[in-house]
């Protein structure tokens, strides 16, 4: 049986936090109502979607890329190599992958050939791009949630990173924590006039 896994991504915009890639394989047959392109969904929806598609799933697998590797690597490398990890933390490797976007990430060293397409808001036309934004979205901001509690001083929880006026404001205030990207122009900034 030929399995295609759907990659998606969370994250690339933000000014602090992971980037996070999520790989689905969905059930043949199956299909799980209500899929969309995360970012068009509610929380509360998202969060629903992703228990269902953690249960109907062949299998999935989320991967990271941390802001020390966004700040050396540069935010597409970063989320290639998000992806990369998502296909490998899955139990099943799959024969083909269907990423979102434009570019892939590289197919070496997966211990077998992989076929992948690059399908252009393939998260608003795939299930499976659907279901992996859904994942690495919820996986995100599940983190940036806990993040919260450990800075609460920049009110992660609210924004999840993403340079909002309030998150520039007290990134201003502040200063960069750990999380914040460095590479980042609003953080270079910020440390720069500290």
């Amino acid at each position: 049986m030929w399995r295609i896994a759907g990659v998606d991504e969370a994250g690339r915009g933000p000014l602090a936090g992971p980037v996070v890639a999520a790989a689905v394989i969905l059930r043949t047959g199956r299909p799980i109502a209500g899929l969309a392109d995360s970012k068009l969904l509610p929380a509360r929806t998202r969060e629903l979607l992703s228990v269902v598609i953690k249960d109907e799933a062949v299998c999935f697998g989320i991967g990271w890329a941390d802001g020390a590797e966004i700040d050396t690597l540069n935010i597409l490398q970063a989320t290639f190599l998000a992806m990369r990890r998502a296909v490998l933390a899955m139990r099943i490797l799959p024969d083909e992958l269907w990423v979102d976007g434009n570019r892939l990430p590289s197919l070496h060293g997966f211990g077998k050939k992989l076929v992948a397409r690059a399908i252009i808001a393939g998260d608003a036309t795939e299930a499976a791009i659907s279901a992996a934004s859904i994942l690495a979205k919820t996986a995100r901001d599940s983190y940036m949630n806990q993040m919260d509690t450990i800075y609460p001083q920049y009110c992660f929880a609210s924004h999840k990173g993403y340079p909002t006026q309030t998150h520039r404001q007290l990134l201003a205030l502040h200063g960069a924590c750990p999380l914040h990207r460095r590479s980042f122009a609003p953080v270079r900034r910020v440390l720069k006039a500290l």
